[in-house]
C-alpha cells in the first residue's frame, strides 16, 4: 500500500483495502513467469510460488466461506481432514498459473462479497471459532497473506533477481 493513499473511510474499507493489497501484492510476485518457474522450490524449503497462492486460495475459501459464513462444500475440510502435514501447498499436474490464479481470484471475490455483507461483530459460524468475529478473521488474513507475500518476495529472488513491489 502506497502511503501517498488517502486514509479509508470506514473501518471496513480499511480492512478490505490493506487485504486487497496484500492479495495483489502476493499474485504480483508470478508476473512474468512460466508455469515451470512458479513451480520451482529454490530455497530450502518446498514452496513454491504457485503453491503459496494455492495455499491462499484454500484459506480464503476456508476463512471467509466455512468458518465466517458457515458454508459447507461436500467432500472438503473440515469435514475431511487429511492425514498429511498440510495438502494445501501440494500442486497437481492441473495446477498452472492460470487456473491458480482464478481460483484464487475466485475465492477473493466469494470473500469479499462476505466482508462486504456481513456485520464485522458478526460471531463466526464454525462452532471451534464462535469465540471471533470477521473483524478479527479479516485481520488473521491481512497477516496471513502478509507473510506468505514475504515467502514470496524470497523465491521470486531467488528465482530470476527480480525484486517486485
Amino acid at each position: 500500500m502506497s502511503a501517498s493513499k488517502a486514509s479509508p473511510e470506514t473501518e471496513r474499507a480499511g480492512l478490505c483495502e490493506f487485504l486487497d493489497d496484500q492479495r495483489e501484492g502476493l499474485l504480483d510476485k508470478l508476473h512474468g513467469l512460466t508455469d515451470e518457474q512458479a513451480r520451482m522450490t529454490p530455497t530450502v524449503s518446498s514452496l513454491s510460488l504457485l503453491s503459496l497462492i494455492k495455499h491462499s486460495a484454500i484459506w480464503e475459501r476456508r476463512w471467509f466461506q466455512v468458518i465466517v459464513a458457515g458454508r459447507s462444500f461436500p467432500d472438503e475440510w473440515p469435514e475431511v481432514q487429511s492425514e498429511e502435514v498440510d495438502p494445501t501447498f501440494q500442486l497437481t499436474e492441473n495446477d498452472t498459473v492460470e487456473t491458480v490464479v482464478a481460483d484464487y481470484r475466485a475465492q477473493i471475490a466469494a470473500s469479499n462479497e462476505i466482508l462486504s455483507t456481513f456485520d464485522l461483530d458478526a460471531p463466526c459460524a464454525w462452532p471451534k471459532m464462535a469465540d471471533q468475529n470477521l473483524r478479527w478473521v479479516a485481520l488473521h488474513m491481512i497477516e496471513e497473506t502478509a507473510h506468505h507475500a514475504g515467502h514470496a518476495d524470497i523465491i521470486r529472488e531467488t528465482i530470476d533477481g527480480t525484486r517486485r513491489r
